[in-house]
């Protein structure tokens, strides 16, 4: 039995691509801001564990919108 279609396409590869640039522009950008940053702050980037804490807070805040979200409604 064929699942039901909600008129929206899969992603391709162009927005694929287009992602993974963007993806790739804000890691460097942030590597090039962190490499301006006084001495002292840098250390405190790299010798913490302050990317743990951005990722575990990132991670719970897109969990919390993705569980709220509401769900596509469709016609019976």
């Amino acid at each position: 039995m064929a699942e039901p279609t909600t008129g929206r396409r899969q992603p391709g590869l162009r927005e694929v691509l287009i992602l993974a640039l963007g993806v790739v522009a804000v890691v460097l950008g942030l590597a090039a801001v962190t490499s301006l940053l006084p001495v002292e702050l840098q250390r405190v980037v790299f010798d913490t564990p302050l990317l743990i804490a951005v990722l575990i807070v990132g991670t719970g805040w897109w969990l919390w919108r993705v569980s709220r979200r509401q769900p596509d409604r469709r016609d019976p």
